[in-house]
């Protein structure tokens, strides 16, 4: 059974950076986007940021929210199987928890990565809080 395990999250003041982590259990070759989503209280998840492969992870492809977009950065790291998303200039609308997820299915239009049902395996969660 795959294993995502999330860290990192917290409470910032506003205008402040977390960075959060993601480990993986599964192969990177099994893989084909990672990404971070998020849910506040009362709302749907939402699709935060993806990256996708190419080549089998010697090359990858990033996208972001709009809202999330010059703020936000997710990056992968293939020698210790890790997704992570440096957050800065962080809003108390950023407040959230915030899910890893892994797609072991190909999709050639990357706009599929947005949709967290095309996503099979998640991580718990881990909560950020974004004071004012």
């Amino acid at each position: 059974q795959a294993q995502l395990v999330e860290s990192g999250g917290g409470v910032v003041q506003a205008g402040g950076s977390l960075r959060l982590s993601c480990a993986i259990s599964l192969r990177a070759s099994s893989i084909y986007a990672m990404a971070w989503f998020r849910q506040a209280p009362g709302k749907e998840r939402e699709f935060v940021a993806h990256i996708r492969r190419w080549n089998n992870w010697e090359t990858s492809s990033t996208d972001y929210a709009d809202s999330v977009k010059g703020r936000f950065t997710i990056d992968r790291d293939i020698a210790k199987n890790t997704v992570n998303l440096q957050m800065n200039s962080l809003k108390p609308e950023d407040t959230a928890v915030y899910y890893c997820a892994a797609a072991d299915l190909l999709y050639k239009i990357g706009a599929y990565y947005h949709s967290h049902r095309n996503f099979r395996y998640w991580g718990q969660g881990t909560q950020v809080t974004v004071s004012s």
